[in-house]
């Protein structure tokens, strides 16, 4: 593998940065990788375990001489870490990110001094553990990475938007190009809505004084625990996330409401025929989602994130 960098910065070293550290570093994609995290107790785990080559005592540090910045951070604090980067870092460094909103990060970015190149992204991947441990460099292999490019054409920037690409490539990922936009819709409704709704479920389940939490647990079936995997997730993450990306979430959240009713309205009158015809809709879909190789046509009673 040709080294694409001769320093990476990992700003951000939960479950993605580490695994794209992990990732970089089994593909001799690049020469050295120092992290950056506001936690020094993160920092001082993400050297222990390897993660990382070595921790800088501040932004400034790690990004000084990076000619690759990642940052995986909350949604909610790219753009001050932007703007930062933008100030301080090296003319040329090509800078990344892993958010999977990608409207907030594309306008923060088009505000600031374009000698960094700033080309938003987000690795459609990721389990529902957290910290550095949990990263692991096959995280990225056979999942797509989303690039959203800033509105410039100059050559300097199309050369960065192409290196992206090609790093992307190099930890296994397929890479596609969309407006950001279009991103933020498409990934409410595969995405942040199955989060939102694992969210909810687990905690209707929660309140349910009729139904002992020990009974929930015990009778856990294979939906609940899969309910209960996602909902697991980092809940800072997805705060931002819901946070920054309300108007395609009210959108997508308007039409599950419309398709709830239609399911409430079938069961009250015993619409057969309805929902087997919703319920047919899902089999189809699962049917394709393994088709195109995301996804395993196997039992699934303790997912092993890594195989």
């Amino acid at each position: 593998m040709t080294n694409l960098s001769k320093k990476t910065a990992i700003i951000g070293i939960g479950l993605i940065g580490a695994s794209f550290a992990r990732a970089l570093r089994e593909e001799g994609a690049a020469s050295s990788i120092v992290g950056y995290d506001r936690s020094a107790d993160v920092m001082a785990r993400a050297v222990a375990c390897g993660a990382v080559d070595s921790a800088a005592a501040s932004l400034e540090a790690a990004i000084k001489g990076a000619d690759l910045v990642v940052i995986s951070t909350p949604v909610g604090a790219m753009a001050g870490v932007l703007a930062e980067i933008a100030e301080k870092g090296d003319d040329g460094a090509l800078v990344i990110d892993v958010g999977s909103v990608k409207g907030a990060v594309v306008e923060a970015a088009s505000k600031l001094n374009p000698r960094v190149h700033i080309v938003p992204c987000h690795p459609v991947a990721g389990t529902e553990q957290s910290g550095p441990e949990a990263g692991f460099a096959a995280l990225f292999r056979h999942r797509w990475s989303i690039l959203t490019p800033l509105a410039r054409d100059d050559a300097d920037y199309l050369a960065a938007v192409k290196r992206a690409a090609d790093i992307w490539r190099a930890v296994g990922a397929e890479v596609e190009i969309m407006d950001h936009h279009h991103h933020d819709l498409a990934l409410a409704i595969t995405s942040h809505l199955p989060h939102l709704i694992a969210f909810t479920l687990v905690g209707a389940a929660d309140d349910l004084e009729s139904v002992a939490e020990a009974e929930i647990v015990k009778y856990s079936a294979g939906g609940f625990r899969d309910f209960t995997r996602i909902a697991a997730s980092d809940p800072i993450m997805w705060r931002d996330v819901f946070l920054n990306n309300r108007q395609a979430m009210l959108e997508v959240l308007g039409r599950f409401t419309e398709e709830l009713a239609l399911l409430q309205r079938a069961i009250r009158w015993g619409d057969a025929e309805t929902l087997e015809r919703i319920f047919a809709r899902g089999r189809t879909l699962r049917r394709a989602i393994v088709a195109a190789g995301q996804e395993k046509d196997v039992p699934n009673f303790g997912r092993d994130e890594k195989a």
